[in-house]
């Protein structure tokens, strides 16, 4: 006996399939309407891979927003040190300005 007389399920001789819940498929048909667990297993992986672009999509404009809000913070932090170096320039001039016109009605 060869394995073929072996296998109790009995196939269609039409080239159809049957699979293992017991569904007859034709294999040539992408989606059979007559396969419905087939069908849903192709629709939950449509399903999956968008919810997944969706996600990655999401992601990089986070990353690109991120970025965005970084770059920002940065130039008003160098506006800001820059502001306050040159408060502190003019606060330094303006009190040695101050102190030699001290100094100079004194030593005349």
């Amino acid at each position: 006996m060869t394995s073929r007389h072996l296998n109790t399920k009995r196939q269609p001789r039409d080239g159809r399939q049957v699979t293992s819940m017991g569904e007859i498929c034709q294999p040539d048909v992408l989606l059979n309407p007559f396969c419905p667990l087939t069908t849903a297993k192709v629709l939950a992986l449509k399903a999956t891979v968008l919810l997944l672009l969706t996600l990655l999509i999401k992601a990089k404009v986070q990353i690109l927003a991120g970025s965005a809000l970084g770059i920002a913070l940065l130039f008003l932090q160098a506006l800001v040190f820059l502001a306050v170096s040159g408060g502190l320039v003019l606060a330094a001039g303006g009190a040695s300005l101050y102190a030699t016109q001290q100094r100079q009605p004194g030593a005349a």
